[in-house]
């Protein structure tokens, strides 16, 4: 099928005009595809994480080595999303390229989401011998610009309290992670 802007009219969720290379601390909200808990359980208020979800763990540990002018704030793996705070400090490496429409910008934070979503995907597929572009991420990510400390605070206690409050989380469906262990014969 060609393109037709009627129907393949994909509407960006980041702020128009908004440079994602600016100094700041960015709250992040990644989702596996279709909110399937393939990270681990939540057990007694606390994230227990499998062997899918020690990689999503240890890959966003290693952001700042790829991308040097990203430092690591408080984050968490939940059963089917993540959530944590990125710092964007250009006084170590600036990064002032211009967005054009269709082209990541390089440092920008849709890259790094992007970096990051595309090296899990590819260890979690050669984990499970998926074959082709398996994506275990729903498409695009959400974000929140920190503006003030009070808000940051705010944040970060969110993060960290999230595994206690996964119990009352809409999204929660009990152990299904079991259930995609047997289904899918994942190594959890």
């Amino acid at each position: 099928m060609s393109y037709n802007p009627q129907i393949h009219n994909r509407r960006s969720m980041r702020l128009k005009n908004y440079d994602y290379t600016q100094n700041g601390a960015y709250f992040i909200t990644i989702c596996t595809k279709n909110r399937q808990c393939i990270f681990g359980d939540i057990k007694k208020g606390e994230m227990k994480l499998n062997s899918l979800g020690t990689i999503a763990y240890n890959y966003w540990q290693e952001i700042p080595q790829h991308f040097s002018h990203i430092q690591l704030d408080v984050f968490v793996i939940m059963p089917n999303h993540i959530h944590g705070i990125l710092w964007i400090d250009n006084t170590i490496t600036r990064c002032n390229e211009q967005r054009q429409y269709g082209n990541m910008v390089a440092g920008s934070i849709p890259c790094v989401i992007r970096s990051y979503k595309s090296a899990v995907t590819k260890k979690i597929n050669q984990i499970c011998n998926q074959k082709g572009a398996s994506s275990v991420w729903q498409r695009n990510f959400y974000e929140h610009i920190s503006r003030n400390e009070e808000s940051l605070e705010s944040i970060r206690n969110y993060i960290i309290n999230n595994p206690l409050e996964w119990k009352n989380d809409h999204e929660n469906t009990g152990d299904i992670y079991q259930q995609h262990e047997i289904l899918l014969n994942i190594p959890f």
